[in-house]
């Protein structure tokens, strides 16, 4: 027998209250019980993904300062969509980020928003398993071999470090029961692991910079881009947005993190602790990744530690950030696989109770969804190519294009003159950006 539905009491300020919709009550089961640190560790991890390793390349594009204005405004604007988004759940009474969409656009809003967060959330699952699995078994790019953490610990290649195997492996044992929990709040201690790793990768990148800064093998960064009128530099100052918008994009984990809180007036507490510590965290990825690497800054700032570190314990220092970042990648999938769930199942069964509590429903669709990820990152090719692509695309509506479309729309009468200005510019500015950014791809796909 499903449990009584019950919701607690909040007041008219609070940022989310209970949904009276029927459609969207649907996306809720009513567990209440979540603390406010679970709440910051859940949304931080969120957060903090993949993207935090394509920052560090960033300022190598833009240069040392401006890269650093750059994550500091792009988490600014975030603060700003995310404050759009709960004020307008708070409006409509809706506890999901679609029945949001719903009050203000019908149900072609809904959809189109489910749309959006099915197609970035899976992009990065595949995405996650793939970096996993070059971390621990390795990986060929453009004829040059990276080893693995896995195939270095055995001397070379073996049946139990071959990338499926590793893949496939990961997926059953750690990826499909971490996907199995039913509330958000069940992660609470994976998501703190999560990011203590991501603070470890800051503080051993530090230690790294500082040694080498003492012995003098540090060179100068560049501060400022250079300047150039070609088309080829100016589109390629524009590809670091994808990346800065992904580093940033948690507002599909909101409502799902938020609705489970003891106390609905914590939620501002939550967004501000998590953005101000995973700014921090960016911040000093970036910086430090940069100083340490240089020029030489890869994409990919994982990559580089495959190379000679040439500080003492190298290659243990290498390994400890490479599986450091291959376990958070694991924790933070969860989380990703959480609202993909949501929005699938909201999707293809709009009338039905919450997944939670249908056992069925429930595991069929999380089989199918981990199961379908695996076979994606068995044959996607390039995975810089989907971060370029999801982050000009569906990430950037579910960021800022949405939440400010929210306040142009305003069906409840309730946006200031300057909110409505700063929407406009919130909503122009990313469009205009991804579009450049866009152009840039097929620009650099046919040059």
């Amino acid at each position: 027998m499903a449990p009584t539905r019950s919701f607690k009491e909040v007041s008219e300020y609070s940022p989310l209250l209970p949904c009276k919709q029927e459609d969207d009550e649907r996306q809720h089961d009513g567990y209440t019980a979540a603390s406010l640190s679970s709440a910051v560790f859940n949304l931080s991890t969120s957060i903090v993904g993949a993207g935090i390793m394509g920052l560090p390349a960033t300022m190598n594009t833009v240069g040392l300062i401006p890269g650093i204005l750059l994550i500091i405004f792009v988490g600014f604007l975030t603060n700003h969509s995310i404050d759009y988004l709960l004020r307008y759940s708070s409006a409509s009474k809706a506890v999901s980020y679609s029945g949001v969409m719903a009050d203000s656009f019908g149900r072609i809003g809904r959809v189109l928003l489910q749309l959006c967060i099915i197609v970035n959330n899976f992009g990065l699952l595949v995405v996650y398993l793939i970096i996993i699995a070059d971390v621990l078994s390795g990986s060929t790019i453009s004829s040059v071999h990276h080893s693995g953490v896995l195939e270095e610990w055995a001397g070379g290649e073996t049946w139990w470090n071959q990338r499926t195997v590793v893949m496939l492996v990961t997926t059953i044992f750690i990826l499909a029961p971490l996907a199995c929990v039913r509330h958000v709040d069940s992660l609470e201690l994976t998501s703190a692991l999560s990011v203590g790793l991501a603070i470890l990768f800051v503080v051993v990148t530090a230690a790294i910079f500082l040694y080498k800064l003492a012995v003098g093998t540090i060179g100068l960064p560049k501060l400022l881009p250079t300047f150039s009128l070609d088309a080829s530099t100016i589109l390629g100052y524009f590809s670091v947005v994808p990346i800065l918008v992904t580093a940033y994009i948690c507002h599909h984990s909101i409502h799902p993190i938020l609705n489970e809180l003891k106390r609905a007036s914590d939620s501002t507490k939550v967004i501000r602790f998590s953005l101000g510590l995973c700014t921090s965290i960016y911040v000093t990825t970036s910086v430090f990744g940069y100083l340490l690497f240089g020029e030489g800054t890869l994409s990919d700032v994982l990559s580089n530690f495959d190379a000679d570190l040439e500080v003492p314990h190298g290659a243990v220092l290498s390994d400890v950030v490479r599986v450091g970042y291959a376990v958070h990648l694991m924790l933070v999938y969860p989380l990703l696989n959480f609202s993909l769930r949501l929005n699938v199942d909201g999707l293809v069964f709009p009338r039905a109770r919450p997944i939670s509590l249908d056992d069925r429903r429930f595991y069929s669709m999380t089989f199918c969804l981990v199961a379908v990820a695996f076979v994606g990152a068995s044959f996607v090719p390039d995975i810089w190519d989907a971060f370029q692509f999801t982050g000009s695309t569906s990430a950037v509506c579910l960021g800022f294009v949405f939440p400010g479309s929210l306040v142009l729309r305003d069906v409840h009468n309730i946006a200031t003159r300057r909110e409505k200005v700063v929407a406009w510019f919130m909503v122009l500015l990313a469009a205009g950006a991804s579009c450049i950014a866009i152009s840039g791809d097929i620009y650099e796909l046919f040059a």
